[in-house]
This record gives structure tokens, sequence and C-alpha cells, in this order.
């Protein structure tokens, strides 16, 4: 059992570095990015294959996250021409673009089998003690992004950042140059979810592409809404609720529906859009939204 509870804490916590990257993103620069999941898979295959080759973890999830927010570089600079509706479908074609190659390019990706024998983190200790280091690198890891990116939010860069997502035209006129600060946010936060991929893949130990399916980038989007665009904090609730309630769902059985896996699956989603929908009814800014945390 406990075993159990350390895994669903793990995999909330790399989600908290995902949703923390989306509402940089989103939250407070008002980027559509309905590709994040393509940064997760970046850093998560570039870790594992890096390693692979003998490189240090530590320096192949450095790389994954680095790689993964160069690869973000185009999508900012895209932002000179694109409004937010045609980044975000922009957005979904790079993401597709990257599962595309991770299916196909059998020689670097192994294609649909994926990756086995990833080196695990803390691969010296017992099985029993692995789980908990991996979950206390992570808290670590959770904690230093969400203090930077609180005193990132705090700087003039942060305020420059909501300046833009509020009134843009307003900003450039104050001189405020938008496809640099729109592209430094998307860097930062696909480096973040790079960095994400990289401890999920040496969690897992294992990578393929049907592991970054477009419904990780919808569910960290439910988490970011549900907890309160712009909140660091907010982020942080609506993951981890997200997650209680993705794991929690998985035992509906258990209440005689006597549902097969398709139709489980189905139902899940079903109950989560409701819930979204009632928190968008009733809690339009989210459980924890900015002005709430700063009041």
């Amino acid at each position: 059992m406990i075993s159990y509870l350390i895994a669903i804490a793990i995999i909330g916590l790399i989600y908290v570095l995902l949703g923390l990257a989306l509402n940089l993103q989103w939250g407070q620069t008002g980027l559509i990015n309905f590709g994040h999941v393509a940064s997760f898979a970046i850093g998560a295959y570039t870790s594992g294959l890096l390693s692979l080759t003998g490189l240090p973890i530590p320096l192949a999830m450095a790389a994954g996250a680095l790689l993964a927010g160069l690869a973000a570089w185009p999508l900012g600079r895209l932002t000179v021409t694109l409004k937010e509706d045609y980044l975000a479908i922009t957005a979904i074609g790079f993401s597709e673009v990257v599962r595309s190659v991770l299916e196909n390019e059998m020689w670097l990706t192994r294609g649909p089998s994926g990756v086995p024998g990833i080196p695990s983190l803390f691969a010296g200790l017992p099985a029993t003690e692995r789980g908990a280091a991996i979950l206390a690198a992570l808290v670590i890891a959770a904690a230093i992004v969400f203090l930077l990116l609180e005193r990132l939010t705090r700087a003039p860069f942060g305020r420059a950042l909501r300046a833009i997502r509020d009134n843009e035209m307003a900003a450039a006129a104050l001189g405020k140059n938008i496809v640099s600060f729109k592209t430094r946010s998307l860097v930062l936060g696909a480096a973040i979810a790079g960095l994400a991929g990289a401890f999920y893949a040496h969690y897992l130990t294992f990578v393929s592409p049907e592991q970054f399916t477009p419904e990780v980038t919808f569910n960290v989007w439910i988490a970011v809404i549900v907890g309160g665009s712009g909140s660091n904090l907010g982020t942080i609730l609506g993951t981890f609720l997200l997650i209680l309630f993705l794991e929690g769902t998985r035992f509906l059985n258990d209440l005689g529906l006597a549902l097969d896996g398709s139709q489980l699956g189905a139902l899940r989603f079903m109950l989560i859009g409701a819930a979204l929908v009632l928190c968008m009814l009733f809690r339009p800014s989210g459980l924890l939204p900015p002005s709430t945390r700063s009041g």
C-alpha cells in the first residue's frame, strides 16, 4: 500500500512540474499551448537515450530539459504573426510531429516498441527505498521550480508577462518586446516540462510514444484551470485533485458497476468533464485564484 501511495505521489509531482510549466505559459502569459506533451516527450526521450549511452543521469536530465526548451523556441518566434487560437493549432501540430518522429524514426527512438532499460534514478538503492528517494528528489525539484517561478512572477519579467496577457497592444505601446517575452516564457515552460519528462523516464525506466498522447496535455490544462490560472499554488492544488480523481475512479468497479476497460475509461472522462463544468459554473477563476492567494 505504501509503495502504491509513493507511486501516486511521484506521478502527481511529475504532473505538478507540468502544471507549473503550463501555468507560466498560459496563466502568466496567455499563450494557449495545446502541444505541452511534446516538451514532456522530448525531455523523456532525450534523457533516456542519452543515459543509455553512459552519460550520467543528472547530465542526461539537464540535456533533456535544455533540448525541450530549445525545441519550443520556434513556436515562440511564430508568435510574431500568430494570434492565440492559431498558436494553439500550431502547437497541436508541433506535438503531433514530435509523436510521429517517436513512432517512425526507428534508428533514433526505436519506434512504437519504445525504449526499455532506461537507467533508474538511485538504481543502487534497494527497490523498497528507491521510490522514496525518487519522491524526495521530485519534492526538492518541484519546490525549487515553484520558488523560482514565484520569484520570477513577482519580478519585472513576471509583471511584463501579465501585462502582455491582459493587453498585448498596451504592453507593446509601452515598449515591451512582445515576441521576446513570449518566447522566453515558452522556452522556460518547455524546459520545465522537459525536466518532468526526464524524471518520468528515469522513474518508469521505459518510454514509448503511446505514453505521450494529447490526453496528457489536456489533463494538465484541467489541473491548471481547476486550480486557478495564474496561481502556482492553485496549479499544485488542481494537479493533486486531478490525480486523486483519476486514481480514485479506477476503483469504480468496486461499487458494482462491472464495466470493462473502455467503458470505465469513458466514464472517467465523463466525470472529469462534469467536474470541470461544475468548477467553471461555481468557481470560474479556479479553486485558488491569484487574487485569493495574494489577498
